[in-house]
């Protein structure tokens, strides 16, 4: 049955991939037709096509690896106006000298010039004003931004947040020495038990003080170790008031010192408690912050993972995984032995922590990432700027295939970075549930 739920686990998360980058390409194919770029194709995954169908201009399909996508939109770049000439007279310009990657700029400029010719030259995305442009781009990872929005909005305003509650579930069965020690058949029995506090009692005030969580209360008592205290109790729809001495044990500090707390002995139900509407956009706004700082810093997380996959080490918990990683998560959520509810939660909220991701990554200014188009398109409206204000001629539209070298490097980068963490979440997987 765990295996099951395991591959469940894994089939949900690789379905939730691939509607997120169902949504991020809708995120340029819809821009793209409302500025009237021609778009040949919008497909979902790599390699063979399992799938397709043309409607308009547009061919829609699914391919056999649902692990990225794409829309083909013509014109991507400027064309170059050597070879448009010589197809133009019947010909075609052969290949130039100037090493490998000189050869790789030429092959880039002619993949897009076959794009243009003989097409509506005017519907092209190189054409379209500068903002324009870089609202085609970004249109996919806004979607993801917002897919991210609706599914944390699910996990906490309509599943709710795990809240220990002021209705007391049950009591210790005794006072032990430390916060974390079990207790002994000569270990007293908690205040609460003294005191007459009962399963079921909802705890409305501890020394005149309001509480509506059981964290509110549980402060109250721990900074009160031996100081009698009036705990007023609703029982059976009637208020009564009880005095409760908490007991004095020792608890750990965030800086490793034991320090003296009060304890009562008692333990709370857990329920789902819903929160405000804007709290699913709240927490996609605070984890950007953390995936940017993660992202930033990949190269050098990498390396560690690398090193830890070499030494052995305990991987850091706080790492970058691999989709192979993300997928054994994934696994692992649905497998665990905790209700429904919990691990339906957990799906959807690391699949928002994936678009989040996804968003933020392609937001980094390097071809052929959507930041890297952006950061064209800005420094081609800069150019724009620059010639208006000193009354220069109107600047050619910057060719980007000059930065296909850089692009080819960014890529191998991202393989290699990309393969050391597969193979890092494969022999020395990031542990979160324990061995």
């Amino acid at each position: 049955m765990t295996a099951i739920a395991f591959a469940i686990g894994v089939v949900v998360l690789v379905v939730g991939l691939a509607v997120s980058i169902a949504l991020h390409e809708l995120g340029h194919l819809w821009p793209a037709k409302r500025f009237g770029v021609r778009v040949g194709q919008y497909m979902i995954g790599f390699g063979p096509t399992i799938w397709s169908r043309r409607r308009g201009e547009t061919q829609y399909g699914f391919k056999a690896i649902p692990l990225g996508g794409y829309i083909s939109m013509a014109g991507m770049y400027p064309p170059s106006p050597r070879e448009r000439a010589a197809v133009a007279a019947g010909g075609r310009e052969g290949r130039a000298g100037g090493g490998f990657f000189a050869t790789m700029v030429q092959d880039a400029r002619a993949a897009n010039d076959e794009t243009l010719l003989g097409e509506d030259d005017e519907r092209v995305f190189y054409k379209l004003p500068v903002w324009k442009r870089i609202v085609v781009m970004l249109g996919g990872p806004t979607m993801n931004l917002l897919f991210a929005v609706v599914l944390f909005t699910i996990v906490f305003s309509a599943i709710g947040v795990q809240t220990a509650t002021t209705t007391v579930a049950g009591l210790s069965a005794c006072v032990p020495e430390t916060v974390a020690a079990e207790c002994t058949s000569e270990d007293p029995a908690p205040p609460a038990v003294e005191a007459g506090i009962q399963p079921g009692d909802v705890i409305v005030s501890v020394e005149g003080t309001d509480v509506a969580t059981f964290a509110d209360a549980s402060a109250i008592i721990r900074q009160s170790p031996g100081v009698p205290l009036t705990i007023v109790v609703e029982r059976d729809g009637a208020e009564q008031s009880i005095v409760l001495t908490p007991a004095t044990i020792g608890a750990t500090d965030a800086d490793g010192a034991t320090t003296e707390v009060g304890f009562a002995g008692i333990r709370p139900e857990v329920e789902y408690v819903r929160q405000p509407i804007w709290s699913g956009a709240q927490a996609t706004i605070e984890n950007v912050g953390a995936v940017a700082g993660i992202i930033w810093q990949m190269p050098v997380k990498v390396y560690d993972a690398a090193v830890s996959l070499v030494t052995g080490e305990e991987r850091d918990p706080n790492g970058p995984l691999s989709v192979v990683g993300a997928g054994i998560l994934a696994g692992e959520v649905a497998a665990v032995d905790a209700p429904i509810l919990n691990r339906v939660s957990a799906m959807l909220g690391l699949l928002a922590s994936l678009n989040l991701a996804l968003f933020v990554f392609n937001l980094i200014p390097l071809l052929p990432l959507d930041g890297g188009h952006v950061a064209v398109a800005l420094w081609e409206g800069i150019k724009r700027v620059w010639a208006r204000i000193f009354g220069l001629p109107a600047p050619k539209p910057v060719d980007a295939t000059k930065l296909v070298p850089v692009t080819f490097v960014v890529v191998i980068g991202l393989i290699v970075m990309g393969g050391v963490l597969i193979l890092a979440d494969i022999f020395n997987p990031i542990s979160f549930f324990g061995p």
